[in-house]
């Protein structure tokens, strides 16, 4: 096995790994923080029952991310080290102010999980809503140093090396706010449908249950509302990709030639060889719109790139395609949910919605990873676009083979684990006749 392709594996077990536990340290504490404060505005005791489990489940997640987040730091180093020489001096800001956040989350997530009635209400609840800020705005910085990677900025290259390098420039590229916008939204839809799923599932057994009531309603508000606005941070990040990566662009359609008024491609498969994308469903001058608001637009296809500089095209289309199409299911199980709540008033507990909500739950997850995919991929194969190619980043380190099997070992581990500790979690779930009025009871 070649050091690229160990170090490639390694990376996309990590970065596939760590990403599950990065979305849900985005997603839970805000639900966390939405059902105490439910709780506080004088609702039932369910609603504080809730923040104390969510809380938990927060917790065992974060230390899990923590641990795999800190491998992965170490990753790049052992991986990468021509890359981290190049671009630490211009993203080393991007990454120092996500460890300051990082920090602050661990501080106030140990504030709120241990304050419970030691401290006042309204400090432990705002305890609470700075985990779901400095979380958010951790996968926000992180996110600024890989849309660096696709989009360079904050330096000028002189003979191979970075001068005149300005941080905050390189920190603000031109893809970080829709690489931002696009994930934090994701995280929000992915985490709030995967709750929503495991309450919809107890709730099937238990209809009237409050507390799975009182968390579904929670998780679908944010995972719903999220899935409902994804399809315009979609629209934004699409076009941003338009203007700054081409070749990614026209990977991820299918899209071999350049023309104007190209037609937007619903599924298919590439064949680079004939250079066409075959059995698609198009929409003529869709892809057009989809980029540039114009249908008589004109869009480069990948014959506009030299052949050594296109993306694997079919890895990269379809996993484009299977994001979009887990999207869109979200949002149908979001529409679905938004208008039973409008026109009854309650949750809707119906069979056939608690069986959707249910099948939907790991669409989130399956849509993240894909979009992972498209993002690293697309962008192959440079490790900086334009600027640096991953076969002169990697490592000549011999044996990387051994390093890739410890790693595998020790992700193998840590799922065992967090699956375990969650399933305890589900089976101490409480049943509707051990609910109590008295907020007091719950532990």
């Amino acid at each position: 096995m070649s050091n690229l392709l160990a170090a490639r594996l390694q990376m996309a077990m990590s970065l596939g790994f760590h990403i599950i536990f990065a979305a849900i340290g985005i997603g839970l504490p805000l639900m966390m923080c939405v059902a105490e404060a439910c709780w506080l505005r004088g609702r039932g005791p369910e609603y504080r029952l809730l923040a104390r489990r969510w809380a938990k489940g927060a917790a065992i997640l974060f230390a899990i991310g923590a641990v795999s987040g800190t491998v992965l730091s170490f990753e790049l180093g052992l991986l990468w080290p021509p890359f981290m020489k190049f671009a630490g001096p211009i993203i080393g800001v991007g990454f120092g102010l996500e460890g300051f956040a990082f920090f602050t989350e661990a501080i106030f997530l140990g504030v709120y999980i241990y304050g419970w009635d030691r401290i006042p209400a309204i400090a432990h609840w705002l305890s609470g809503l700075l985990v779901a800020v400095s979380g958010a705005a951790s996968g926000a910085l992180v996110l600024s140093v890989n849309a660096w990677m696709n989009t360079p900025a904050g330096f000028r290259l002189l003979h191979g090396q970075a001068v005149e390098i300005d941080p905050i420039a390189a920190l603000a590229n031109p893809a970080m706010i829709s690489e931002a916008l696009h994930m934090t939204l994701a995280a929000y839809a992915a985490t709030g449908l995967l709750v929503a799923g495991v309450h919809a599932i107890l709730l099937i057994k238990d209809r009237e249950n409050p507390f799975h009531r009182a968390a579904l309603g929670i998780a679908l508000s944010i995972g719903g509302g999220a899935s409902l606005l994804q399809p315009l941070s979609g629209h934004y990040a699409a076009q941003v990709v338009a203007e700054t990566q081409g070749a990614k662009l026209a990977a991820m359609e299918g899209q071999f030639q350049t023309e104007r008024r190209a037609p937007l491609r619903i599924g298919g498969l590439p064949d680079p060889k004939a250079e066409t994308t075959r059995y698609a469903l198009e929409i003529p001058a869709g892809l057009s719109i989809l980029a540039y608001n114009d249908p008589d637009a004109e869009v480069k296809g990948l014959d506009a790139f030299p052949s050594d500089q296109r993306p694997p095209v079919v890895v990269v289309h379809l996993a484009f395609q299977l994001m979009v199409a887990c999207g869109m299911a979200m949002a149908g199980v979001a529409l679905w949910g938004a208008v039973s709540w409008w026109r009854s008033g309650r949750v809707p507990t119906s069979s056939p919605f608690l069986w959707a909500a249910a099948l939907a739950s790991p669409l989130g997850m399956i849509a993240i990873e894909a979009g992972w995919t498209v993002t690293e991929v697309g962008r192959q194969p440079w490790i900086i676009q334009g600027v640096m190619r991953t076969t002169e980043a990697v490592t000549t380190v011999p044996g990387l083979w051994f390093s890739l099997l410890v790693y595998t070992a020790l992700y193998a581990g840590l799922g065992v684990v967090v699956v375990l500790l969650l399933l305890h979690q589900f089976r101490s779930s409480p049943r509707a006749d051990e609910l109590t009025t008295s907020a007091e009871g719950f532990h």
